[in-house]
């Protein structure tokens, strides 16, 4: 899929300048701090952070005492979160092709990653998150709030990129989610007066 080749190509060009602009998002963010601290509290096993970037997220939840491990469809955002969190599991892959074992995980973290995948394709991601989930398994998932798709071509730092950036409304998410065999659990609207505003949905696995 040429979709996805040129989000793992558009994230290695980016990774070390995307890695320094994030490095703080959770002191800026407190909301978002919490619902992570809270989906922490709420998994009992190993988590799964897939679109883990540079290992931020996953290092917070290991903090926390999580055994948490990261997925990524960059090679060299792995490679910089293998060399930032050295103590931690990060593999290369792909949501929509996850390489996990059936019910092997008790949570799956989805932050801002499934904003790349097209519609069409984000009910297969779904699929393989709620495979991988123990039954009462918990997900998360962040998200950009709006309608619409834009494509960026420039980023962090200057530069060039090809990614797609999916804008979604909460019930055209929340229903997916509720046909992926998920039960819809809290929406949080964050940063609700930005021009585009951020969303937090939290559902566990049926079962």
């Amino acid at each position: 899929m040429t979709w996805l080749a040129d989000t793992a190509a558009s994230y290695d060009t980016v990774a070390s300048s995307y890695a320094d602009f994030v490095s703080d998002a959770l002191e800026k963010q407190p909301y978002l701090k919490a619902a992570l601290t809270l989906f922490a509290a709420q998994v009992d096993g190993p988590v799964a952070d897939v679109g883990c970037g540079p290992g931020h997220f996953t290092a917070y939840l290991a903090s926390l005492g999580v055994d948490a491990a990261g997925i990524d469809l960059s090679p060299g955002m792995i490679d910089l979160a293998r060399a930032s969190h050295p103590d931690l599991r990060f593999e290369v892959g792909s949501m929509t092709d996850l390489a996990l074992p059936g019910a092997s995980v008790a949570g799956v973290l989805a932050s801002w990653s499934l904003i790349h995948i097209p519609d069409d394709a984000v009910p297969v991601a779904l699929g393989h998150f709620r495979r991988v989930l123990r039954p009462g398994g918990l997900l998360m998932i962040g998200y950009h709030v709006g309608a619409g798709t834009r494509l960026k071509t420039e980023g962090y730092g200057g530069h060039p990129m090809r990614v797609h950036i999916h804008l979604r409304q909460p019930w055209w998410l929340a229903g997916r989610v509720r046909k992926a065999g998920f039960t819809v659990e809290a929406e949080w609207l964050l940063s609700p007066e930005n021009k585009t505003p951020q969303a937090i949905l939290f559902a566990r696995a049926s079962g």
